[in-house]
C-alpha cells in the first residue's frame, strides 16, 4: 500500500503546498505509511533532492517525472570539481567566481561550473558557451543525469533537445523541443506531449486497489491523473480559498481554477480533505446548493506541532512582531511594513522581522527605505522556524485568504499573541482570545487596512500579552502530531476499506 501525492514544482521559496506535504511525509512515516510525493514540473536550476530535503522530505520518498523513465535516483549531489576537470578539455584557465567556476579552453570555447553552495565544489549543472552563443548545459546529482543542447536564433539561445541518461551515461531518451511542441522520443515509443510523458509514468506506476492518489496540484494534469489512476482511491487536498466569492451569486458559482477540474469531475474524486471545519462546511452548503451533491470531505489539518515551544514569557523580546511567509503580493507585507511604521510613533520600541523569500522582495526593500524603517523592520530571508518563533511576543499577518495557515499554526505553537484580519479560513481559525480578528471589508481601501492594523497592533502591545499566549498554547494543543496522525491514519483505513 502506497500514498501517492502529486504535485508540480518545488523551489526554496516553497508555497504551503509544498510545506503541507512535507507534514504529510512526517505524520505518515510516523504511521509507518509507505508515501511517494511526485513533482512533474522541469526543474532546470537546482537538483531536485536538495529541493526536497530542505523541506525534510527523504530522498526515497520523491519520484520526478523526467528521471523516472532513467535509472538515476533522487540523492543529493556528490558530483565535485575534480570529477568535473576529468571530462573537460584541456584547461588553460580557471576562474573562481564566488558560487561558480569559469572554465576557458581553446579556440574560444569556455564553460562555467554552477556549484551547490559557496562552502562546496558540488557541482550542480555546466554552461558551455562557444564563441558568444550557448550549446549546452550539462546537470548532475551523482552523475550527469542530463544535457540541454541550444543553438543561436535572433540573437538568443534556443534550446531545441533535451537528453536524459542512465547511470552509466547511455540515453534513456530524448526530448525535441520546438517553441511550444515537444516529443520524447524513447527505444520503441515516441510521445508527442508531456501530457502523454505523464500518462506513461501514471500507467507504469500501475495503481493498485491498496493505493491512494492525493492530488495536491490538479492544474494541467486533473485529467491525465483521473484517466489513468488504475484501481487507487483519488482524492484532492484543498490547500487555499476553493471559489471566488465576488463571481459567486445565488445561482452561479466559480470555482477556483486550481481545484474546477476536480470539482467539475466530482464524481470520479473519492474524497476532498479540507485543512479546516469551517471550509468543510461551506463546501459541502455550496456543492449541495450549486451541483446537488454531497461528496465526502474529511478535515485534515495540513501541519502538525511536535511540540508546543514554551520558554519564560520574559524571555522574548519586548514588543517585538514577528510574520513569515513567501514573499508575495497576497500576502500584503507591504501593509504590514506601514502598518507598523504607523504604530512606532505610539510604540517607540516596536520591531518588524519578516521571515521568507519570494518575488516581492526588492519591493518590500523599498517600502522599508520609504517609510524610513530600516533600524526596526528587517528582511530576514529563509531560514528554518522550528525555534525562531518562541523569542516573539506576537504574530502579524495582514494576508485577506489562508486555507490554513501554517506559519499561524507554528505561531500558537511558541506561544504567540495574535492580530490579523477575520479572513476565512486560517485567521479565524488561529486568532481568537489570543489576539486580535479585525474587520475585513473588502470594499476598504489600501489606507484603512494600513490605519486599522495599526491602530490594532497599538491595542495589541498595550494588552495582557501573557495571558493571551496561554490561550495561543490551548489553540495549538489540538495541532499535535499524534491526533493529526489519527486522522490520517482514519481516512486511510476508511478509503481502501471501502467497497
Amino acid at each position: 500500500m502506497t500514498v501517492y501525492s502529486i504535485n508540480k514544482g518545488i523551489g526554496w521559496a516553497s508555497s504551503g503546498v509544498e510545506y503541507a506535504q512535507a507534514y504529510r511525509g512526517q505524520v505518515f512515516r510516523k504511521l509507518g505509511v509507505k508515501a511517494k510525493f511526485i513533482f512533474t514540473d522541469w526543474i532546470g536550476y537546482e537538483n531536485i533532492a536538495h529541493l526536497t530535503k530542505n523541506l525534510g522530505f527523504e530522498d526515497k520518498e520523491i519520484i520526478w517525472l523526467y528521471t523516472f523513465f532513467t535509472d538515476f535516483e533522487i540523492r543529493p549531489g556528490c558530483f565535485t570539481l575534480g570529477d568535473l576537470e576529468k571530462v573537460l578539455p584541456p584547461i588553460i584557465k580557471c576562474k573562481h567566481l564566488g558560487k561558480a567556476v569559469r572554465y576557458i579552453f581553446a579556440n574560444d570555447f569556455w564553460a562555467t561550473a554552477y556549484l551547490k553552495d559557496l562552502k562546496s565544489d558540488i557541482v550542480d549543472r555546466v554552461e558551455y558557451v562557444s564563441g558568444a552563443n550557448l550549446v549546452r548545459k550539462d546537470y548532475y546529482s551523482y552523475g550527469r543525469y542530463c544535457s540541454e543542447f541550444y543553438a543561436p536564433e535572433n540573437n538568443r539561445a534556443k534550446l531545441y533537445q533535451r537528453r536524459f541518461y542512465n547511470e552509466d551515461g547511455t540515453t534513456a531518451y530524448d526530448e525535441i523541443i520546438d517553441g511550444d511542441q515537444e516529443v520524447f522520443k524513447f527505444k520503441d515509443e515516441i510521445l508527442y506531449s508531456e501530457h502523454e510523458l505523464l500518462i506513461k509514468m501514471l500507467q507504469e506506476l500501475n495503481f493498485s486497489k491498496e493505493d491512494i492518489i492525493l492530488i495536491d496540484r490538479a492544474g494541467g494534469q486533473g485529467q491525465e491523473i483521473l484517466e489513468n489512476r488504475g484501481k487507487a482511491q483519488v482524492g484532492t487536498v484543498i490547500h487555499a480559498e476553493h471559489f471566488s466569492e465576488a463571481e459567486t451569486n445565488d445561482t452561479t458559482i466559480l470555482w477556483n481554477n486550481y481545484y474546477e477540474y476536480t470539482f467539475e469531475h466530482a464524481d470520479q474524486i473519492d474524497f476532498y480533505v479540507t485543512a479546516t471545519d469551517l471550509q468543510k462546511k461551506l463546501m459541502e452548503e455550496q456543492f449541495l446548493k450549486y451541483k446537488g451533491k454531497k461528496p465526502k470531505i474529511y478535515v485534515i489539518p495540513v501541519g502538525s506541532l511536535k511540540e508546543l515551544k514554551k520558554p519564560d514569557f520574559s524571555s522574548r523580546k519586548p514588543f517585538s512582531l514577528v510574520t513569515a511567509s513567501r514573499l508575495a503580493s497576497e500576502k500584503h507585507l507591504d501593509w504590514a511594513i506601514r502598518a507598523v511604521a504607523k504604530a512606532k510613533k505610539s510604540l517607540p520600541k516596536l520591531s518588524l522581522d519578516i521571515y521568507g523569500e519570494g518575488s516581492e522582495r526588492s519591493l518590500l526593500e523599498d517600502v522599508i527605505k520609504e517609510v524610513g524603517a530600516e533600524d526596526y523592520v528587517h528582511l530576514k530571508g529563509h531560514q528554518q522556524m522550528d525555534d525562531i518563533y518562541q523569542h516573539y511576543q506576537a504574530y502579524l499577518s495582514c494576508s485577506t485568504s489562508e486555507g490554513f495557515g501554517l506559519t499561524l499554526m507554528e505561531a500558537v505553537g511558541s506561544g504567540l499573541a495574535m492580530v490579523g484580519f477575520d479572513v476565512r479560513y486560517g485567521n479565524q481559525t488561529f486568532v481568537a482570545d489570543n489576539g486580535l480578528l479585525l474587520p475585513y471589508d473588502r470594499l476598504a481601501t489600501v489606507s484603512e487596512y494600513i490605519d486599522e492594523m495599526s491602530q490594532a497592533i497599538i491595542k495589541l502591545f498595550s494588552s495582557d500579552l501573557a495571558a493571551m499566549s496561554e490561550k495561543s498554547y490551548a489553540i495549538a494543543d489540538k495541532y499535535n502530531e499524534k491526533q493529526v496522525a489519527k486522522l490520517w491514519k482514519k481516512v486511510i483505513e476508511s478509503e481502501l476499506h471501502c467497497d
